[in-house]
């Protein structure tokens, strides 16, 4: 894969493709894994030094799986975007994100094997976005090394933002819009759930109150930091947990099993193209029904 860049300084090679995002481990694998850097069409090591508008190209050798871990799998897959860098999927209910023990049929298993129907140079499957087994939506994978890079620098810059709808019940009263800032943390006698503790790390949830009816409130909700769990914690903890939720609580009544949570909005910047991305999911099936079953049952208050 090939990548250009206009030098816009007297520097080193190095030096400015680090502005680029090219790290060190990327140098040494176009160095040493059958890449190549050249400048106005001339191979050059590294710290060889620019001059303003030579032309920089970058070429990178192809990602393979080399350890054969991740077993292929043919899956259909919901695609909602896709370009040479970057492939944005809507996750279905029960998959996890990636292979452990209890799981072996994933979304990077299903991605891999998308790859290969496709005849994809690269192979190595880049997850940016990850979503529980049980949460439905987008997720966002890089379809190379370099891309991967690229959106982890936006990811620690908070560039990349979801949003999320979920059904809560809860029997007080729920702001129209609101903000949870409360400390997240594992407590000693589990290694699955999570809670509010004082000693947690820093979480930041806002939420917008979409429709309700009674004690069942459709939310709109971004994330402004990502602990585990967090909006199921966040929600729980302020007496609101997430319909068909029963690790943290939720109704098991109301016709969904699963926490009624799926992020229907992704927005990032491709940075190839410098051009913002806004993607959506359209609220899921179970959701849908559950809300067509609230509506037949009595009066709707709130907005809608």
């Amino acid at each position: 894969m090939q990548f250009d860049f206009i030098a816009d300084q007297h520097t080193k090679i190095k030096t400015f493709l680090k502005k680029h995002d090219v790290s060190k481990a990327l140098l040494a694998k176009i160095k040493f894994e059958g890449g190549d850097i050249r400048v106005n069409g001339v191979t050059q090591n590294a710290i060889y030094l620019l001059d303003i508008g030579d032309r920089v190209t970058i070429i990178i050798p192809s990602e393979e799986d080399k350890s054969g871990s991740l077993q292929a799998i043919d899956f259909p897959l919901e695609i909602v975007y896709e370009d040479d860098h970057f492939l944005v999927l809507n996750k279905p209910v029960g998959y996890a994100s990636i292979p452990s023990i209890l799981h072996s049929s994933t979304m990077a298993n299903f991605v891999k094997g998308y790859y290969i129907r496709q005849g994809y140079e690269n192979k190595q499957v880049h997850i940016v976005t990850r979503l529980d087994r049980d949460t439905s939506g987008l997720m966002l994978f890089a379809k190379h090394g370099y891309a991967h890079a690229r959106l982890d620098k936006q990811l620690q810059a908070k560039k990349i933002h979801k949003r999320y709808f979920a059904l809560v019940k809860g029997s007080g009263i729920i702001e129209d819009k609101g903000e949870i800032i409360a400390p997240i943390g594992r407590p000693k006698d589990s290694i699955i759930t999570r809670q509010v503790m004082s000693d947690g790390k820093y979480a930041h949830t806002s939420y917008e109150r979409l429709q309700s009816w009674g004690n069942i409130h459709l939310v709109d909700i971004q994330l402004h930091t990502g602990r585990t769990h967090q909006i199921r914690v966040h929600f729980a903890h302020i007496g609101f947990p997430l319909l068909g939720d029963d690790l943290y609580g939720g109704s098991m009544k109301e016709g969904i099993e699963r926490q009624a949570l799926h992020c229907h909005q992704l927005t990032f910047i491709n940075p190839f193209e410098d051009k913002k991305l806004i993607l959506e999911s359209p609220i899921p099936t179970d959701f849908q029904t559950v809300i067509e079953q609230l509506n037949v049952e009595g009066e709707t208050y709130g907005n809608s």
